[in-house]
């Protein structure tokens, strides 16, 4: 399945609220980035804390473009945490960090622009 992320996309089908709830999101801390040279696109690797109630999940994340290991310890970032783990070359990613393409393709991370408990789930 290829999904449109292009500005020019088409609004998705219609889903219904119990359907978005289904959907966890929430803020999380980075505590800990490294390189991932194995992965097909260029990638970091993620820790990021989640607070007690998730506890801390690994992401590979495409976000090289725009950010440096040392940039994004201690950044909030949204993540969905209840997908099924996915084994992305040797790394198990265990969420999906959540961004928005520029015009160039880049992610640009999602996350709060004042701090917020990690853990916080979107409302």
């Amino acid at each position: 399945m290829h999904v449109d992320f292009s500005p020019a996309a088409p609004a998705s089908d219609e889903i219904g609220f119990d359907d978005f709830l289904k959907v966890d999101i929430r803020v999380g801390t980075v505590v800990r980035v490294e390189p991932f040279p194995e992965a097909r696109k260029p990638a970091f690797k993620l820790w990021i804390d989640f607070g007690p109630a998730v506890g801390e999940k690994k992401s590979s994340a495409q976000i090289t473009v725009h950010y440096a290991t040392a940039d994004l310890i201690g950044r909030q970032v949204a993540a969905v945490v209840n997908f099924p783990p996915r084994q992305i070359g040797p790394f198990m990613s265990e969420c999906l960090t959540l961004g928005f393409a520029d015009e160039a393709g880049a992610i640009v991370l999602f996350s709060p622009d004042k701090p917020v408990p990690n853990g916080a789930r979107l409302a």
